[in-house]
Formats: C-alpha cells, sequence, structure tokens
C-alpha cells in the first residue's frame, strides 16, 4: 500500500463518477455558518450532471434539515435530495403504532415524532426509547445519563438511536450526540438499533434516491461518499463498497495539523480501510 497525498480539487476526482452522498455536518456547515466552495463544489458536480445526495446523521427528518441549510445560506440547488437519520427513525415509530415512548434529546428534535401515532411517557411507563440526543448538549456528557440507562437497561428497553455521531463540531467546539448516549447503553448491556453512518440503511436509501434521478440502476463503483469521520463516513462507505473522500478539516483536525502526505503505517493506524483521498476542505 502507497501514502496518501491531500487532493486539492473535488473536479480530479470525481471522472467518471455518477453519485456524491456528502455528509452535511463538517462538509456543508459547521453548525454555525456553510462552507461557500464546498456547496459550489457540490453545485458544479451537479452542472456535470452529476446527482449529488446528502446524507446526514441529524436525528431530523429531511425537510427539517432543509429549512436548516436555508438558514445557514445553503442553496437548494447544491442537492438533489436529503436522507436523514430522523426520517428512518420516523419509520420505526410509525411501525409500533400505539407503543410509549420515552424521548431522550433536545426539544428543537420534536420532529422526531411529530404527526405519528405515539405516546410520550416517562422511562418507568415506555415501551421503548428513541435517543436524538442529550437533554443539554452544551454542558452534559453521556456519563450524566448512566443512572437513567441503568434504569432503562433494568426494564430491557430498546433504545432506538437516531444519530450514531459521537461528537460534531458546533463552530469551533465538539459537542456530544445520540451515539454517545447509545455506546454507553450497550456498554452497560442495553440492545441498541442504530439509524443513520456508518449502518447501511441510509446508504440503501440515497443510492435508491439517486437511480430514480438518473434513471438508471447506479453501480457503486460510481459512488463517491464525502464526510469527516473515520467511524461514521469512512467506515459506512466501505461497509456498503464504496470510495470515500475524507475531509480533514473537521472533527480529526488535530490529527491531521501540519500534514501533507501520509505513509502506509500511519494510514492504517488512523483509518484502518484506507478512503479514496484525503482533501483539508471540499473545493470545486
Amino acid at each position: 500500500m502507497t501514502g496518501l497525498r491531500f487532493a486539492e480539487r473535488l473536479r480530479d476526482l470525481v471522472p467518471g463518477v455518477e453519485v456524491v452522498l456528502s455528509d452535511i455536518w463538517g462538509v456543508v456547515h459547521n453548525g454555525l455558518v456553510a462552507f461557500p466552495e464546498a456547496c459550489e463544489a457540490l453545485h458544479n458536480f451537479r452542472a456535470q450532471g452529476g446527482t449529488v445526495i446528502l446524507i446526514t446523521n441529524a436525528p431530523r427528518p429531511a425537510d427539517s434539515v432543509q429549512r436548516q441549510l436555508r438558514k445557514l445560506g445553503v442553496a437548494d440547488e447544491t442537492y438533489d435530495a436529503i436522507v436523514s437519520s430522523g426520517d428512518l427513525t420516523r419509520h420505526f415509530v410509525a411501525d409500533h403504532p400505539g407503543k410509549k415512548m420515552f424521548w431522550l434529546g433536545p426539544e428543537r428534535d420534536n420532529s422526531i415524532y411529530r404527526g405519528l401515532d405515539t405516546m410520550i411517557a416517562p422511562l418507568e411507563a415506555a415501551d421503548y426509547i428513541v435517543c436524538t440526543g442529550l437533554f443539554d448538549d452544551e454542558t452534559e456528557s453521556a456519563e450524566d445519563y448512566r443512572g437513567m440507562l441503568l434504569k432503562a437497561r433494568e426494564r430491557q428497553l430498546t433504545l432506538i438511536c437516531a444519530n450514531p455521531d459521537i461528537v460534531v463540531e458546533r463552530g469551533d467546539r465538539l459537542i456530544y450526540c445520540a451515539g454517545a448516549i447509545a455506546e454507553l447503553y450497550r456498554e452497560l448491556g442495553g440492545e441498541v438499533i442504530f439509524y443513520g453512518k456508518p449502518h447501511r440503511p441510509i446508504y440503501e436509501r440515497a443510492v435508491e434516491l439517486a437511480a430514480a434521478r438518473q434513471s438508471h440502476a447506479i453501480e457503486l463503483n460510481r459512488v463517491l461518499a464525502i464526510g469527516d469521520s473515520v467511524r461514521t463516513d469512512l467506515t459506512g462507505a466501505h461497509a456498503f463498497g464504496i470510495d470515500c473522500l475524507f475531509l480533514t478539516r473537521g472533527i480529526h483536525s488535530e490529527e491531521f495539523e501540519g500534514i501533507d502526505q501520509l505513509d502506509p503505517a500511519s494510514v492504517k493506524e488512523l483509518f484502518g480501510h484506507p478512503p479514496k483521498a484525503l482533501m483539508r476542505e471540499l473545493r470545486w
């Protein structure tokens, strides 16, 4: 295996690529501001006939994600469709009508159950848990929920994780996500169902939407994933059988500071399965 160099531009990597599956948070924006060059890169790929599906571990439906993108100045023309872990979680809730759900997450994520036939209940009366995040991700960590999770395990409740991310950028800070709570629950012996990257269903849905727009079946060797997380973006792309462009300016930025090329040993240590290419931030 040879070393990995940083690529300068997306256009050098997409000959033969029909579909880009792009992460949002850390690629298109950082939670506070959009990245104009990244938006331009995706728009230009579409202008050449490519299809861009945004795949995100946001624990909200696609229309809610789109409203946030618009507020941040990300134009609708940047992408063709959005697939969110929130959508997939809502499908689970819809498939369990009348069941009592304990919802663990901030109030801003209430669209996860809005309009569905479900009852919100305290932990002691719930049939299952949906976790969209921490109640207060500005000040809390998963450890603050250990006692609650031990009670849930005693009742053998299944936890539905609507965002497998452990951490995400918010401006120049890293904040904990639902994945941190879900992983702790697994460590405690609880059952967890994950929706979102790196798990297969979100990729299957994204490729299905891309095929509808391209009007033909999509060969996986013509799909490129873009993301900034080894645990979700790179691992998910590899497991699904597609290439990944890995961006280093996101949650792993400290590990790549001052590096222009990775030797084979470093590639294996950092990634396990190497990405197709590295790029500091997405640009055309």
